[in-house]
């Protein structure tokens, strides 16, 4: 388990990971996985000086009967999610309620209680005594009255560090590799969504060096334009503009079922650009060990000069941006290029330089009139538009922008069924554990399968149409 820690304490953007959202992913592969292994090496020997683990000999609990809560009360280890999200100088005989209780409350709320305030949550509507599943779920004694303030689990949210943000998630993960979600084979794509901050105006604006700095309530948030449709954004009456944050999200896409995964994060002030995100959060993910090709995303996130290329290894396909113009002797539907004006004999592509694409000649002996005097060859240089680091026109490219609307779907679960459109945090830090949680809980309804849709049964009457016309 230190071995993952130091992984990623020790690379060269640490000073980033305090304040992003990082979640851990790889596909399964075939091989040596280190992480994969890691962390089941950990739990295999976690249990290895006792004789028995007393928690897994009471599973099932009676008091427990939502399917969703059993499943996740059954994978869970208490000890070992304790030892992962204790501080410092943590002493289990000194503490009423400890770290693994605190970290099932909050997974609970978003599961089954997102709209709710934390004030309202911790009060004998949901924890009485007459509630014993769900004081069971959070190991709540069911004899007394015992109850956790809404002050602590505040405190509990602030004082986590990232790397223990990191170790539980790399637990839970560990269950997802193993539940089959994702096959041997992904798609990887890139989208944002803003997380709004319960805040209307600034406190106050001051200009600095002529330009408008707004200060708000939250330090750390900013207003910034929301990217919906701006149709779509008047039917739902929302302002164009929103404050508090953006999140970036590196997600998984299983192309045999279109089920998408959230990945790595980036948490940030929702006046910056997508396109200044799109480099730290593929160095992020590579960093922890996830292996990219090919990465589909909107068309802020252009690699326009090829430099995401020239730095991560990554090709970024996007849908041509329409301001960019055709280059010089280019035929549209379908592309052709040509050598210049006086040649109408369609190039092919050779490859592709730090300069641009490299097409060369193909005409037949004898067939160009200008072959004595002809370079035979050209470089296109990277754009927006159809000749991006891979151009838009190859099928590969068509095939993966045809999928990049998968992306959206784990924004909409978790924002409109986990709760995460309404954080009910302020600062950054609040907003990157509280997504966190957010994605855990995703991960963990995916692996519980509860809320999977039934397959439509094949109607007979159209099947009797059909066949007699």
């Amino acid at each position: 388990m230190a071995t993952i820690i130091s992984m990623i304490i020790h690379k060269p953007w640490t000073f980033l990971l305090n304040n992003l959202l990082v979640s851990i992913i790889k596909p399964p592969q075939e091989g040596f996985d280190p992480l994969q292994t890691e962390m089941a090496d950990f739990i295999d020997t976690f249990h290895s000086d006792n004789l028995f683990d007393f928690d897994k000999k009471k599973k099932p609990y009676p008091e427990i009967i939502d399917p969703e809560l059993k499943f996740i009360d059954e994978l869970f280890d208490d000890q070992i999610i304790n030892s992962l999200l204790a501080p410092d100088g943590y002493s289990a005989p000194h503490r009423d309620i400890h770290p693994y209780q605190l970290f099932r409350m909050e997974l609970l709320k978003i599961l089954k209680y997102p709209e709710i305030s934390y004030r309202k949550y911790c009060t004998d509507e949901y924890f009485g005594m007459e509630r014993k599943q769900n004081r069971r779920f959070v190991r709540l004694p069911l004899n007394t009255k015992a109850m956790v303030d809404h002050t602590e689990l505040s405190h509990f949210k602030t004082g986590l560090h990232f790397r223990q943000v990191m170790n539980v998630f790399v637990y839970i993960l560990h269950y997802f590799y193993k539940s089959g979600c994702l096959e041997n084979t992904v798609i990887h794509g890139v989208d944002s969504t803003e997380l709004p901050a319960e805040i209307n105006y600034p406190l106050c604006t001051v200009k600095i060096k002529n330009k408008k700095i707004r200060i708000y309530s939250d330090l750390d948030c900013d207003c910034g334009k929301r990217r919906n449709n701006l149709k779509v954004t008047r039917k739902r009456d929302k302002s164009h503009y929103v404050i508090g944050y953006r999140l970036h999200t590196l997600t998984a896409i299983n192309p045999s079922t279109g089920h998408s995964f959230p990945l790595v994060s980036v948490v940030a002030a929702a006046n910056h650009h997508d396109s200044l995100f799109l480099k730290p959060l593929i160095k992020l993910a590579q960093a922890i060990g996830i292996d990219m090709k090919l990465i589909t995303a909107d068309q802020a996130y252009h690699d326009k000069d090829g430099s995401v290329l020239d730095e991560t290894g990554v090709y970024i396909v996007a849908p041509p941006s329409e301001t960019v113009d055709i280059p010089d002797n280019v035929m549209k539907s379908p592309i052709r290029v040509t050598c210049h004006d006086t040649c109408d004999i369609p190039m092919i592509a050779l490859g592709s330089t730090k300069a641009g694409h490299e097409f060369g000649c193909n005409a037949k002996p004898g067939e160009c009139i200008l072959d004595p005097t002809c370079s035979k060859s050209r470089i296109i240089a990277f754009d927006k538009g159809h000749f991006q680091p891979m151009p838009s026109f190859y099928n590969a490219s068509q095939q993966a922008m045809g999928i990049r609307k998968n992306c959206e779907r784990p924004f909409n679960l978790m924002k409109k069924r986990e709760g995460l459109e309404t954080t009910r945090v302020r600062s950054q830090h609040g907003v990157v554990v509280r997504s966190t949680f957010t994605t855990i809980v995703t991960l963990l309804i995916e692996m519980a399968g509860t809320r999977h849709k039934p397959k439509k049964q094949e109607d007979g009457q159209k099947e009797l149409f059909s066949a007699t016309g």
